[in-house]
């Protein structure tokens, strides 16, 4: 089969069509995350438990976003898990549900029966224990949610299998954190301060001088719950971890407390029109730096944003750079974060990518120039003593707050290496090191087979989830100006992934996607020159044929949200495919794309 040219540029100009008008009022971009069952079943209860507002439409959207199989997934694309299903049957229960709901309910225990063995504290506890192993930031919060829904016991036992959070640590003063090797802590201040102190009061500690102490600090650790959170009432802008803030309190009578209006006004804002909610309230900045470095690979005949449009955007990122030292985390001014709101958290990969976009947005002068200098010290300073990003903060490496990723440590790399000629000479030698080190540690990290294991992004259908299409590709296209010798092996493995239909999956093997064929067509093109590789000619003709010519873009759940949360962004599939079409053609001389199926 052939796909010529001008089929080729007509899905192309469908594609840009579609993302030019999904463009905001101010010429950017805000995307659209999927609904969350999770969010919502947390907001559901959170709402309940300090207001008892009316929930009927969040118990029915999640009567309709039920699985077949009687559990629910992150999303409404994604398969059952233990956590979602434990967190939605729980939110029936706060909510006193009537008989309106009992199938539903009846559905998800006979699930969770069928994964726990059975529906008391001695099954489900360790199953949400096994689910995220030495990690607790997540696995402590649902176990409250189930305890304070009476899913673990009555009174005091119904607390005994939660381990009593180190709310008082957050009176300690923060530079300490960091002395001590801890500043991941800052971040799960919020869940930190409000689940400790719901276990405190319902299960005190039988220590009488500790139970005094933690008592005497419950005061001072609620001020400062309440200084750090954001002027929107949402921590991180994050619906479930807002919930888990405000059912805590309100379960531990204190309904009142503004930390917990504050945070209603948040989750009522959030909640969707069909009465759901998605993950965060959006990615702006990242779906932003993301479509244009897309379009950045248009010839300036093509491009379809004229300065005018460019010269918002610009203006619009530069905004967004942090210019105060963040409440949560203490981290200097200067980076980017994925939103453009007062809750969210400047990190590695929006750094990148705004810096990137900087690049692509035309001429630069004196002011663009200083903000670049200063998101590239940002990240400078932030890379690990391994040579790799994090994503929020250099730390000890075990937590996904302050581990390196191969993805993240690529488009620092690009970022620096674009920004390389405009710095001073003392700036140059810094950024040159960091590249080296980054190099390094891409080296050691790339897998045997060639692949690398991206951070913040899965496949429900690979081994262990791990996306590592995903992750090869983002890093091929990172140091693809490298001429690294790295580039062999993952060029090598992404080609032998290829399923037969001509498309990629997250791993081998797997279903074909947008996304997922989108990146590892991009990262054969930009690695290579010369005409197209079999490998990118069959995965255009996929991704033409998939999108029927650029006029449908499906959707899969690849994103990872805090604590393995999955999510879907509709403007995924449209970034990602233009960049990969841009790239395929960019030899004009190849005339024809030619497949073998």
């Amino acid at each position: 089969m052939m796909i010529g040219r001008d089929e080729l540029d007509q899905t192309l100009c469908n594609l840009l069509a579609q993302l030019l008008d999904r463009r905001v009022a101010g010429g950017w971009w805000e995307g659209y995350l999927a609904s969350s069952a999770l969010s919502t079943a947390t907001a559901v209860s959170a709402l309940t438990l300090a207001t008892h507002d009316d929930v009927d439409a969040g118990l029915s959207w999640l009567c309709a976003s039920q699985n077949v199989d009687g559990g629910w997934g992150d999303t409404v694309l994604s398969r059952s898990n233990i956590s979602t299903t434990i967190l939605c049957w729980c939110a029936f229960s706060i909510a006193g549900a009537g008989e309106r709901y009992a199938a539903a309910v009846e559905r998800a225990e006979d699930w969770l029966r069928s994964q726990a063995g059975a529906l008391d504290a001695g099954a489900l506890v360790p199953a949400i224990l096994r689910r995220y192993g030495a990690d607790r930031t997540f696995s402590v919060p649902i176990l409250t949610v189930m305890a304070i829904a009476g899913k673990l016991g009555k009174d005091r036992d119904a607390w005994r299998d939660i381990p009593q959070l180190p709310f008082e640590l957050a009176a300690l003063p923060h530079p300490l954190f960091g002395w001590i090797g801890l500043p991941v802590v800052s971040y799960a201040l919020p869940a930190l301060i409000a689940i400790g102190q719901v276990r405190h009061h319902f299960r005190p500690s039988a220590n009488l001088p500790w139970r005094f102490v933690r008592s005497g600090l419950v005061p001072s650790t609620l001020r400062l719950l309440r200084q750090i959170q954001p002027s929107t009432g949402g921590y991180l802008e994050a619906t479930p971890l807002t919930s888990f803030v405000v059912m805590s309190l309100a379960a531990a009578g204190m309904k009142d407390h503004a930390v917990v209006s504050e945070g209603v006004r948040f989750l009522r804002g959030s909640m969707r029109a069909d009465g759901s909610c998605p993950v965060d309230t959006n990615l702006a900045t990242w779906v932003t730096t993301l479509s244009v470095n897309a379009l950045a690979g248009l010839s300036a005949e093509e491009q379809p944003l004229d300065a005018g449009c460019k010269e918002s955007i610009r203006d619009w990122l530069l905004a967004q750079q942090y210019r105060e030292e963040h409440p949560f985390t203490h981290v200097a001014a200067r980076g980017w974060a994925w939103v453009t709101l007062l809750g969210d958290v400047p990190d590695a990969d929006d750094t990148a990518g705004a810096l990137l976009a900087l690049r692509h947005l035309g001429e630069f002068d004196s002011e663009i120039r200083d903000s670049a200098r200063r998101g590239i010290r940002w990240l400078l300073e932030l890379q690990n003593r391994d040579g790799g990003m994090p994503t929020f903060c250099r730390g000890w490496g075990k937590l996904p707050f302050d581990r390196s990723g191969a993805d993240l440590t690529a488009h620092a790399v690009a970022a620096w290496q674009a920004w390389l000629p405009q710095m001073d000479a003392a700036m140059q030698s810094a950024m040159e090191g960091a590249i080296a080190r980054a190099k390094f540690y891409l080296e050691r990290t790339q897998n045997a087979d060639g692949s690398w294991t991206p951070l913040w992004f899965g496949n429900e259908h690979a081994p262990e989830e791990a996306n590592h299409t995903y992750g090869t590709a983002r890093t091929v296209i990172g140091i693809a100006r490298s001429q690294s010798k790295m580039l062999a092996g993952a060029l090598r493995w992404l080609e032998s992934t290829q399923n037969v239909d001509g498309g990629w999956g997250g791993a081998p093997g797997t279903p074909s996607s947008i996304e997922e064929t989108s990146l590892a067509v991009q990262a054969l093109s930009v690695a290579r020159s010369g005409p197209p590789a079999v490998s990118v000619n069959r995965g255009v003709e996929w991704l033409v044929r998939e999108t029927k010519y650029g006029t449908k873009t499906a959707v899969s759940p690849i994103g990872l949200y805090f604590a393995k949360l999955w999510y879907f962004e509709e403007l995924y599939p449209l970034i990602f495919s233009i960049g990969a079409l841009t790239a395929a053609r960019r030899p004009r001389k190849c005339k024809m794309w030619l497949t073998t199926s």
